[in-house]
C-alpha cells in the first residue's frame, strides 16, 4: 500500500515512536523492567486522593451533573469554556496578566499544541514582510522558516511534528562545570547568545519562532530570568513569537527549584499541561497567547479533533478555582521530585563517582541528564545494552533537532533518566547502569 508524502512522514519510524513502543513493551513484559526511560509522572498518593475526591463529587451530581456533561457533549473548538474562564481567573489572580477568554485555548495534550504551533510558524511562507531588522530581505519571495531552539538538547517530542519536514535550527550550549549542594561532579548548560545573535537565518528572516522549555526536558536545566528576558528582546526585535514550554514549570506542576519569574505578553506563547500534575491520560494542554494565535488553534482543533477533550477540565477546574492545585504543587509535588532527585544523585555518585561522569545540575523536571565523558560507545549503543538487562533509559542523540550531531561528540555521550519510578526501581536501574558503564570504561 502506498502512502502520500504526508503519510510517509508520520508513518516512518521516529525517535518518539520508538521510545513509546519500547515503553509499551516494558509495561507488558512478563519480567520486571527498570523503567527509567519514559516521561510518565509518578503516582503520588496525596495528589491522586485530591483527584479522586473531585471525581467522586462529580459522580455524586448524578446524570444531570458536570461529569456527564463533560463526557456527553462537545466543547467548542477553543475548549471547555468554564475551564477557560477558571484559568483566566487563576492567572489574573496570581500574575495580573489581564487575560480574557480570547487568550486561552485547550488542546488534547501539549504534544497536540506543539504540532499546531510549529506548523503555524515554520515551513513555507508565501510572502514575507520585512521589519527594520530585516530590511535587506525581499518582500515578495517565498521563505522557508524554521523554529529556533536557542539551547539544545531539547524535548524529543518536538522532532517529528512538522508537516513539511523538519525545520529546526538549534544552538550548541555553553557548558560549565558547577557545584550542587556543595558537591562537585555537576555541569550546567547556558545559552550561547553570541552564536544565536550572529545566526544568519535569524538576520535573513528565516526564523518563524523561538522555542524553549523551562525546566528543560531532557536536562532539568532552568533558563535564568536574564536569559528569558534576552530571548524575549530578540523575539520582539525580529517580530517573531517566543514559545515557552512550561510543562514542568510554575505554577503547575511547579517542578522547578530556582526562584524564577514567569512572564507573559502578546509576543509570548505559554504552553502548559495537566500531564505532569499526574493526569497524563486525560490529555489536556493549555495555550496562552495573543487572540489571533488562539483563534488559529481553535480552527485547527475543529479540523483535527472537532473539539478538545473535556474530562481533564472537569477534574482540574475546581482545584484551580480555590487554589488547592497550587498548594498540591508547592507542598507535595515539588518536594516529592526534589527528594527523588537527591536520592538518584546519591545512587549515581555511589556507582560512578570515580569515573568521568557528570550530572546536569538538577533544577527541575522529572529527569536527570547524565554525561559519560569520552564513553567508548555511543549512548544509543548503551541504550541497547541496558535494554538487554531490562533497564530503559533514553539516549541523548534523539534530543538535538536542528543540530548536526555528527560533528558534536557531546550529543552522543549523555542519557536522560527518569526519577519518577519507585525507589526500588530507581536503585535497581542505577545499579545496572553503573555496572555496564564501569565495564565500558575499564576495557
Amino acid at each position: 500500500m502506498q502512502f502520500s508524502k504526508y503519510g510517509q512522514t508520520f508513518s516512518k519510524p521516529s525517535s518518539i515512536s520508538q521510545l513509546m513502543d519500547d515503553l509499551g513493551d516494558a509495561l507488558h513484559s512478563e519480567t520486571p523492567v527498570n523503567l527509567l526511560g519514559g516521561g510518565n509522572p509518578a503516582r503520588i498518593d496525596q495528589v491522586n486522593a485530591a483527584y479522586f475526591e473531585v471525581y467522586q463529587s462529580l459522580a455524586a451530581e448524578g446524570i444531570d451533573g458536570n461529569a456527564i456533561a463533560a463526557m456527553g457533549n462537545y466543547s467548542n473548538p477553543q475548549g471547555d469554556m468554564p475551564f477557560i474562564t477558571t484559568l483566566v481567573e487563576f492567572f489574573n489572580r496570581h500574575y495580573d496578566w489581564q487575560l480574557t477568554a480570547a487568550n486561552i485555548a485547550l488542546t488534547n495534550g501539549s504534544q497536540n499544541a506543539f504540532f499546531y504551533l510549529f506548523n503555524l510558524f515554520s515551513g513555507s511562507f508565501a510572502h514575507h514582510k520585512t521589519t527594520d531588522a530585516q530590511a535587506e530581505v525581499a518582500s515578495n519571495r517565498t521563505v522557508v522558516k524554521s523554529i529556533l531552539l536557542p539551547l539544545a538538547p531539547e524535548y524529543i517530542g518536538y522532532s517529528d511534528v512538522q508537516i513539511e519536514g523538519k525545520h529546526f535550527i538549534a544552538i550548541e550550549p555553553t557548558i560549565a562545570t558547577v557545584t550542587h549542594d556543595g558537591e562537585a561532579g555537576f555541569f550546567k548548560y547556558t545559552i550561547d547568545f553570541a552564536a544565536l545573535e550572529n545566526l544568519a537565518a535569524l538576520k535573513n528572516g528565516e526564523i518563524g519562532a523561538i522555542c524553549c522549555s523551562r525546566p528543560t526536558n531532557p536536562t532539568g536545566n532552568v533558563l535564568t530570568d536574564a536569559e528569558m528576558a534576552h530571548l524575549a528582546r530578540i523575539a520582539k526585535q525580529y517580530a517573531i513569537p517566543l514559545i515557552i514550554d512550561n510543562a514542568y514549570g510554575e505554577p503547575f506542576p511547579n517542578i522547578i527549584y530556582p526562584k524564577v519569574t514567569l512572564n507573559w505578553d502578546d509576543n509570548t506563547i505559554l504552553c502548559f499541561s495537566l500531564s505532569k500534575i499526574g493526569l497524563p491520560g486525560l490529555r489536556t494542554g493549555i495555550v496562552i497567547a495573543a487572540p489571533e494565535v488562539i483563534a488559529a488553534i481553535a480552527a485547527m482543533n475543529a479540523v483535527v479533533n472537532l473539539a478538545p477533550t473535556r474530562f481533564g477540565a472537569a477534574i482540574a477546574a475546581p482545584l484551580l478555582a480555590d487554589d488547592r492545585l497550587q498548594e498540591l504543587c508547592d507542598d507535595t509535588i515539588q518536594p516529592f521530585y526534589a527528594s527523588k532527585a537527591k536520592k538518584a544523585v546519591a545512587l549515581i555518585k555511589a556507582e560512578l563517582g570515580d569515573y568521568p561522569v557528570l550530572i546536569h545540575k538538577p533544577e527541575g523536571a522529572i529527569f536527570l541528564w547524565i554525561w559519560f565523558k569520552n564513553l567508548p560507545i555511543s549512548t544509543t549503543e548503551l541504550y541497547e545494552r541496558l535494554k538487554q538487562k531490562a533497564t530503559l533509559i533514553v539516549p541523548s542523540e534523539h534530543f538535538y533537532p536542528g543540530l548536526d550531531t555528527t560533528t558534536y561528540p557531546h550529543a552522543h555521550e549523555c542519557i536522560r533518566m527518569s526519577i519518577a519510578a519507585s525507589d526500588e526501581t530507581l536503585a535497581a536501574g542505577i545499579k545496572v547502569i553503573g555496572a555496564v558503564v564501569r565495564a565500558l570504561y575499564e576495557v
